[in-house]
């Protein structure tokens, strides 16, 4: 009977392969398997949430510098810095009670269907002027002695809007 090489098979042929295996290179850990997947992607989201915070700076600053250049009318106005109805109708009560502005309660008790207190009021206002300012670095409502009234800003705004809104109703009369 006659063997050949490719037939035999022989204990260091099979002792051999992990041998091989030995000379490739060693398979690296990634950074989530070294520190914990959870806190990698703990990490990897703030630097994340830094890079957002980073651009959202640039583009304030930008808005600022071009000021000027930009109109912003009402609707936009309450888009960016109103979260719901109750807001706007308190913006449009102060535009009605200017220059001199009103009380927290006294807003509140002007909005009695929403059944608000001054303490709601105070917190609502100072949110819309948080929200208008993270996007475009105005306020629209500011405190004089202990009234509340809308700056000067808000007041161009909501006075160009009500002058928009007179011509449309004056054409729209005369032409009928």
């Amino acid at each position: 009977m006659l063997l050949t090489s490719e037939t035999v098979w022989s204990v260091h042929d099979v002792m051999s392969e992990p041998h091989s295996a030995l000379t490739k290179p060693l398979k690296r850990r990634s950074q989530s398997e070294k520190i914990g997947r959870l806190k990698y992607n703990q990490q990897l989201l703030k630097r994340i949430l830094d890079r957002i915070e980073h651009v959202e700076q640039m583009q304030r600053t930008i808005v600022k510098g071009l000021e000027g250049m930009f109109h912003f009318d009402k609707p936009f106005i309450q888009k960016v810095a109103c979260g719901d109805e109750v807001d706007v109708e308190i913006l449009e009560l102060l535009f009605q009670s200017q220059p001199e502005g009103l009380f927290p309660k006294d807003v509140a008790s002007g909005l009695s269907q929403f059944k608000l207190n001054r303490f709601q009021v105070l917190r609502r206002l100072k949110a819309i002027n948080r929200r208008l300012e993270k996007e475009i670095g105005q306020h629209v409502a500011e405190k004089r002695g202990h009234h509340w009234a809308l700056t000067s800003f808000a007041v161009e705004v909501w006075g160009e809007d009500e002058k928009l809104v007179e011509q449309d109703n004056l054409m729209s009369h005369g032409r009928g």
